[in-house]
């Protein structure tokens, strides 16, 4: 769908989109392609430049896009009325100036922010004034998929993952017969069957390894089988496993302890194991205990997509490659960043779908009744509006905001409250 186009008169909006800062990150928060959609609904786009290169982007596709190329991040940030990015504002190792000192009063910004585990940003955001929304918050409903960053990026990990098993296994995933003799095909456990977990069995199905998997939902059954996988069923009371809006919840003590139990048996008898369960705005929950991976034979591969959150294996280094007791563990952070074309890709069309929901005619009008605009906007007007980070910050009920569209003029003074669902 695309936006609506721009009517009546007035400068356009202007989207900014900056060079990533963040250390490793290599993913941009538009592509090409979704520029040059955006500028033919009527808006303006500036792209910061170099901010694709690391995707295989260069600035002359922007250009040719219809974007203007910005020559700095302080150019960028001051001429637009609405920056889109990837991670988080970061302090630039380049200027070490704060990407927050940067946004101008009254902007709005969209970005992977994490709201509830980082509330010194969401404080500093609302402060500066700054109409915020977090891609990673948007509402787990049917009608908000196409907007899911976190499903399209986990596709991605659940991807990789399987790849970087197969590179460090010193063993064939598939069968194979030969005139040296029969190999017998890898066995892979994955723990979690989301987005992650689904796409880490297909792949490792297609590269003919013998897949079981588990996951607390029992609904999922289906989907994993579908997929040539065996379902491992605990029996276990997992049905308050998830919240009202489709996100993961921590289970009890006991739950857990059964789930190691039954884990550590499989994974004793797996090649690989791929864990992907994570709790928002919690530490993962750890799956895979020291006494687990000991009993893993010698050559064994995890690799851990929760790595970020601390990890779901006890024994998981955090942005490393680790070996104990002779399994290797992998840790890296951010694999959608080392597929960064296709990873962006599918960002950038989250992003466009989410303006279809903030940008109307050219101009900056979210619908504040929608609730995918409500349950993904963050800061409002000066104030924490994301109800589970007020709820971490200890805050009460958010006070209602009249809602304001940024001055679509760069450079222009812009209202203090600038609504961004």
């Amino acid at each position: 769908m695309a936006l609506e186009a721009a009517g009546g008169g007035g400068a356009r909006l202007t989207i900014g989109v900056p060079r990533e800062t963040a250390v490793g990150e290599r993913r941009v928060a538009l592509v090409p392609d979704a520029v040059k959609r955006l500028v033919g609904s009527g808006v303006a786009v500036a792209v910061e430049t170099g901010a694709g290169v690391e995707a295989s982007f260069a600035d002359a596709e922007y250009a040719d896009a219809g974007a203007t190329i910005a020559p700095d991040a302080a150019a960028l940030y001051r001429d637009a009325d609405l920056v889109v990015k990837v991670q988080r504002p970061q302090t630039d190792p380049a200027s070490g100036r704060d990407e927050v000192d940067l946004l101008r009063e009254g902007s709005t910004l969209i970005a992977l922010l994490s709201p509830m585990t980082n509330t010194d940003l969401v404080q500093a955001l609302a402060a500066k004034r700054v109409d915020s929304f977090s891609m990673d918050a948007i509402p787990r409903i049917t009608r908000a998929q196409s907007m899911d960053v976190l499903s399209s990026q986990a596709t991605v990990s659940g991807y990789k993952a399987v790849l970087l098993a197969a590179s460090h296994l010193p063993k064939f995933f598939p069968m194979l017969t030969t005139a040296a003799g029969s190999i017998t095909p890898a066995k892979v456990l994955v723990v979690g069957a989301g987005v992650a977990g689904l796409q880490a069995i297909a792949t490792a199905r297609r590269l003919g390894a013998v897949v079981e998997a588990y996951d607390t939902r029992p609904v999922v059954k289906e989907q994993v089988e579908s997929l040539g996988a065996r379902f491992v069923e605990i029996d276990v009371d997992t049905s308050d496993s998830q919240t009202a809006g489709g996100y993961a919840k921590e289970v009890s003590a006991e739950v857990l302890r059964k789930q190691q139990e039954v884990l550590a048996d499989r994974a004793s008898r797996s090649d690989v194991v791929i864990t992907t369960a994570l709790v928002p705005g919690r530490p993962a929950p750890k799956l895979i205990s020291a006494e687990t991976v000991g009993r893993m034979r010698a050559g064994s591969v995890i690799v851990d997509l929760a790595a970020e959150t601390g990890g779901n294996c006890e024994l998981t280094v955090p942005g490393e490659v680790a070996v104990r007791e002779g399994v290797t563990i992998v840790g890296l952070l951010n694999l959608p960043s080392s597929m960064p074309v296709h990873a962006s890709q599918m960002y950038a069309k989250n992003i466009q779908n989410l303006l279809e929901l903030l940008v109307k005619g050219g101009r900056y009008a979210p619908d504040d009744s929608d609730e995918v605009v409500r349950g993904t906007r963050v800061t409002l007007g000066g104030e924490v509006v994301h109800a589970a980070t007020r709820e971490r910050l200890g805050l009460g009920a958010a006070t209602p905001a009249a809602p304001a569209s940024p001055s679509p003029a760069a450079g222009a003074p812009v209202p203090a409250a600038a609504a961004r669902g």
